[in-house]
């Protein structure tokens, strides 16, 4: 059997790391916007939507998505109800409040102020 020319192997860059702590106050953030945005999502689509979204930099466990739309709930910042699927299986799928988009407008004019005042302070001088 003939074989083509050996191909090297490609080499992986290395990860992206960031300290948890600056997403930790965010998390919450990132879930309520991408629940408004779809009108209804269910927890696995979460995890992989903000994956696909940073280009892989985000990686969600379930240990840290689920108990964060637990609190979003008990806040009553979201609303989850189950559905079954065709299969049998069940899932919770969730929406935002009222008083979620009003929690979430907050949370985003925040973000805008914040991003930028680093930005100025982590800027080159000017003169």
């Amino acid at each position: 059997m003939k074989r083509g020319p050996r191909r090297e192997p490609r080499q992986k860059s290395a990860p992206l790391e960031y300290d948890r702590e600056l997403l930790r106050g965010n998390t919450d953030s990132l879930l309520l916007y991408l629940i408004s945005e779809s009108g209804r999502i269910h927890g696995y689509r979460l995890i992989k939507e903000i994956q696909r979204r940073s280009d892989g930099f985000f990686k969600f466990r379930e240990g840290t998505v689920y108990p964060a739309l637990h609190k979003l709930e008990s806040d009553a910042l979201i609303r989850g109800e189950w559905q079954v699927q065709p299969n049998g299986q069940q899932r919770r799928y969730y929406t935002i409040t009222e008083r979620g988009k009003e929690v979430l407008i907050k949370r985003i004019s925040m973000w805008f102020k914040f991003s930028n005042a680093m930005n100025l302070v982590l800027s080159p001088a000017r003169s």
